[in-house]
């Protein structure tokens, strides 16, 4: 039987309770017979692979690298994966940093099929790094089964250290707004409308930053991803999405043509 995340309460009281469980609840969900077997064959074969076209021949080794990067539902979309993964990132048109979702470039990067002549698959750390990353996304995927919200929160303190590892402040304002997970939580702590996306993008950018700086005192992404000021982010979050008629604020139009290149004219 696979394990199933205790919840007993929902909202900000609901979220203490699950950081006060967290470690002794993903210990026991790593160690269910479907994650478990996994991660195990993930950790046996992935040495082997060299090229994109390898990890697509293999499909339980590409569920657990699009999963451990959030993009389970793309497990049938293989010929976009594989020319997401094989541009690699280091080409500002490769395909991965023209989506709006920076996921994609994440997984690009952290396999490095098409940035470097040998993959970073060889590397004896890199199974350890993928599965841990993997069995932190399925188990935020399991709690989302019973609350969304606090999925969305035990994905911040990942996605924000993922956003804020390079590029200039405002680089790194549209990787966020580029992450629907993100942008959500971002979104909802800082009371934007559902709408809100649909406005111009420059405009976003500097909403989003004048709003940031009056809640957080900064408007550096850097600081913001600082455990204090997660903790507040999470928790304005929480508490709004709780008290919000539609139980959340929307990421809106996340899926339009946001690029996350559009980061580097700034």
């Amino acid at each position: 039987m696979n394990f199933k995340p205790v919840i007993p309460l929902s909202g900000y009281t609901g979220w203490r309770f699950l950081q006060r469980t967290l470690d002794t609840q993903q210990a026991a969900f790593a160690n269910s017979a479907s994650v478990a077997r996994a991660t195990d064959q993930f950790r046996e074969k992935i040495g082997e692979v060299r090229s994109a076209a390898d990890l697509m021949a293999d499909r339980d080794m590409l569920q657990v690298a699009l999963g451990a990067f959030g993009l389970d539902d793309d497990i049938g979309n293989k010929y976009f994966i594989q020319k997401v993964l094989e541009e690699g990132t280091l080409d500002e048109d490769a395909l991965a940093n023209k989506l709006a979702d920076s996921r994609y470039a994440d997984l690009s990067e952290a396999f490095g099929f098409g940035d470097f002549d040998t993959p970073r698959t060889v590397l004896s750390t890199f199974a350890d790094e993928i599965i841990d990353r993997y069995e932190a996304r399925q188990f935020e995927r399991a709690v989302g089964d019973q609350d969304n919200a606090m999925r969305l929160a035990l994905n911040t303190g990942p996605a924000l250290a993922d956003i804020t590892a390079s590029g200039s402040n405002n680089a790194q304002w549209f990787s966020m707004m580029g992450n629907p997970a993100m942008r959500t939580v971002f979104e909802g702590a800082l009371g934007f409308p559902s709408s809100f996306g649909a406005i111009d993008l420059d405009q976003q950018l500097t909403d989003f930053k004048a709003r940031a700086q009056a809640t957080f005192g900064t408007d550096q992404m850097s600081e913001i991803a600082s455990d204090e000021s997660q903790e507040k982010l999470i928790r304005l979050y929480m508490l709004r999405s709780e008290t919000s008629s539609t139980g959340g604020f929307s990421s809106g139009s996340v899926a339009l043509s946001l690029l996350q290149s559009a980061g580097s004219l700034y």
